[in-house]
């Protein structure tokens, strides 16, 4: 027997709108320093693309995080505890996920949360017929923002939050405390997350992994580009447009620019946007801590730290918080 696969429509109501798009856009580029936020990279292109840069040399994390699921996935799934109700925030091609969900015992449910439309339900209908009795129900939503999850069976486990990848580092801190402390009151007193945070290292590591030698990170960001002409009738030149990436070491991040190659005007929905030679428009910050740096901001948002495995390296961690209220 297979399991079910469970798509209502009310789920889908808080998805990314083309409206959302165009004033996020507008918005961004009418600030001092110009942004588009990094949820916007990943339309069904963007999704490829990045897939395909986690396959690349200088891309550690994801190969460096699924060595440390495979090395203790024994203890993690000790701590998920049995017929869990599984929850992925930007759930992608569930890879990672499906090795999870082999080791757990008798999961309840799964419920991938994902903007990328497509993949979220190709993806689903395989986990399907991959997973006998387990429940598939897919949100096509925004996960940084409000959505409803479905209610859980009182016979199923406790809620877990699987959010692997270094996407935390995505957020800017005080936006990472306050969307933890949303989670934390999501998963309940007998919940818990898994998560991935990436670690901070020297610069000769960082740098490459965003800005690899056969640009596919440039064709990622550039996209973003691609995507704005498509959807908001804008007419940006990708020729005259560069990506750029850099570890800011004050600052502990990865900042991910598109730099323009000259002075030049550009039409978004029927506004203009003036260009300087050199100036930016910021697509991503991806925050690096150390296990102290993150353990505090856990505790800020209601969350403690219970369990930290990492590489010989220390390069990446996989983390399991439980909300502070829960006695172990």
């Amino acid at each position: 027997m297979n399991g079910n696969l469970i798509v209502d429509a009310g789920l889908c109501g808080a998805e990314l709108t083309i409206e959302h798009f165009r004033d996020d856009v507008l918005n961004g580029l009418a600030r001092r320093q110009k942004s588009v936020p990094c949820k916007y990279l990943y339309d069904e292109e963007g999704a490829r693309l990045f897939e395909e840069i986690c396959e690349l040399g200088e891309y550690y994390p994801t190969r460096t995080e699924v060595r440390i699921l495979k090395r203790n996935i024994g203890e993690m799934a000790a701590w998920v505890g049995p017929k869990c109700n599984l929850i992925e925030f930007g759930s992608g091609n569930s890879m990672k996920t499906r090795f999870l969900l082999s080791h757990l015992d008798h999961p309840a449910r799964y419920i991938p949360i994902d903007v990328a439309r497509a993949q979220l339900l190709e993806t689903s209908t395989r986990l399907v017929n991959e997973f006998p009795g387990l429940e598939v129900a897919p949100i096509c939503a925004d996960y940084t923002n409000h959505f409803e999850l479905p209610a859980f069976s009182s016979s199923s486990g406790r809620p877990i939050v699987f959010f692997p990848g270094s996407t935390i580092g995505n957020f800017e801190p005080e936006e990472a405390e306050g969307f933890l402390r949303r989670v934390a009151e999501m998963c309940g007193e007998e919940g818990g997350m898994l998560l991935g945070v990436d670690l901070k290292k020297d610069s000769a590591v960082l740098n490459p992994a965003y800005n690899d030698a056969e640009g596919v990170t440039a064709a990622f960001n550039l996209n973003l580009l691609v995507r704005a002409n498509r959807e908001l009738d804008a007419n940006f030149d990708l020729a005259c447009f560069r990506h750029h990436a850099f570890y800011n070491e004050y600052a502990g991040r990865i900042e991910m620019h598109l730099i323009s190659r000259k002075r030049q005007n550009v039409s978004v929905c029927g506004e203009e946007f003036e260009f300087e030679l050199g100036e930016s428009i910021l697509t991503e910050h991806s925050y690096k801590y150390t296990p102290q740096e993150f353990e505090e901001l856990a505790v800020q948002a209601g969350f403690k730290v219970v369990r930290c495995w990492t590489d010989e390296r220390q390069w990446f961690s996989l983390q399991f918080l439980t909300p502070l209220s829960r006695s172990l």
